[in-house]
């Protein structure tokens, strides 16, 4: 008589810490190589489910996926095509209205500041000029390691444009493909594990699709309620501005801070009184009040788990170690890690080393 063979618990913790290393470990070394591909996975990740949709209406998945792909890039040019002009023209405005602003820093900042302070500082061409001989071994050190890395950048921008290329075609390939790679995945699990691969899959499926899909929405109303009240103000490229403060909401308050910084330049360089500025301050305060305590929590909700000091910290973490790749995979691998956190924790508190009194 042949004994059943036995289940040892730490297998499979075992087995998902190997994975997770080994991911980790390819990505350090191939951080470049795996932009592109990590970006295609997410946006296939995000819109799998918009693809099983159109397939369950009789559509082959290949046909869907195209349509699919097609689409969400024709957003994202048509997004480009309107944010990036409106940010050329406010920069040649800014330039253009340089001289207005060092007027009034000469004529009314300075003299405030000298008044108020009891300081004697002045702006003109002697001041500009002693500043400059002063400091003429510091720039030009500064300069000397600036040079490498513009040199450097005519390299990455072929990156990026080669990348750009490749990242329709990977995105179709991975919309394709999903369905059986995620059959193939789960037909490998040994069968005595099964279940619980399936709960900590779902699990993770659901922290991760609530949050990418939710915050996506969340980006998507944020850079509209953002642009559209800054329209309102009259704020020249008020949308623009507004827009890319909504792209950025993904990163709690990165947002609201570098679009009220950009709007708040731009008011002080076109309106002559604090009325316009007012105003562009209470579109990001409106807006900060709505997103906080209606629209994220409508939307994405608490019950996920990624609290924002847990976004902010998996952002800052693996940015630094992994660069720009690394926060690509930062949301993702902060909710799979918070799905293993909680299920070591259940295991822990139901095992006999926790459960015994002696």
């Amino acid at each position: 008589m042949s004994l059943p063979p036995h289940k040892h618990p730490y297998t499979p913790w075992i087995i998902g810490i190997a994975v997770i290393g080994s991911f980790l470990f390819a990505v350090y070394h191939l951080s470049d190589v795996l932009t592109p591909f990590i970006v295609a996975a997410v946006l296939a990740y995000i819109l799998n489910p918009l693809v099983c949709k159109i397939e369950k209406l009789g559509i082959n998945r290949s046909r869907a996926s195209m349509w699919v792909m097609l689409f969400t890039f024709f957003l994202i040019v048509a997004l480009l095509l309107v944010i990036v002009p409106m940010l050329l023209q406010q920069l040649h405005l800014i330039i253009q209205r340089i001289p207005k602003l060092v007027d009034y820093v000469q004529t009314q900042a300075l003299p405030w500041l000298n008044q108020k302070f009891d300081k004697h500082i002045i702006l003109d061409e002697n001041t500009i000029t002693a500043w400059l001989r002063a400091n003429a071994s510091v720039i030009q050190g500064n300069l000397q390691k600036t040079l490498p890395a513009v040199m450097q950048s005519g390299g990455a921008l072929a990156s990026g444009l080669s990348n750009l290329i490749l990242l329709p075609l990977l995105l179709y390939y991975f919309l394709l493909d999903w369905s059986h790679w995620e059959d193939g995945v789960r037909t490998m699990i040994p069968r005595r594990y099964l279940d619980g691969y399936n709960r900590i899959a779902g699990n993770m499926d659901t922290v991760l699709g609530e949050f990418l899909r939710g915050q996506l929405m969340v980006m998507l109303i944020m850079g509209m309620l953002y642009g559209t009240g800054l329209m309102l103000t009259g704020l020249d490229s008020g949308f623009a501005i507004g827009m890319v403060a909504g792209i950025l909401v993904f990163v709690p308050y990165l947002g609201a801070f570098t679009g009220l910084l950009l709007a708040t330049l731009a008011a002080v360089l076109q309106f002559n009184t604090w009325g316009g500025l007012l105003a562009v301050w209470g579109v990001f305060a409106v807006g900060q009040l709505l997103e906080s305590f209606l629209i994220t929590p409508k939307i994405v909700g608490d019950r996920i788990g990624l609290s924002p000091f847990w976004v902010i910290f998996s952002l800052m973490a693996f940015g630094q170690l992994f660069g720009f790749v690394g926060m690509l995979i930062a949301l993702p691998l902060a909710a799979i890690c918070l799905v293993l956190i909680q299920e070591g924790k259940a295991f822990y508190l139901n095992s006999r080393f926790y459960q015994r009194e002696e």
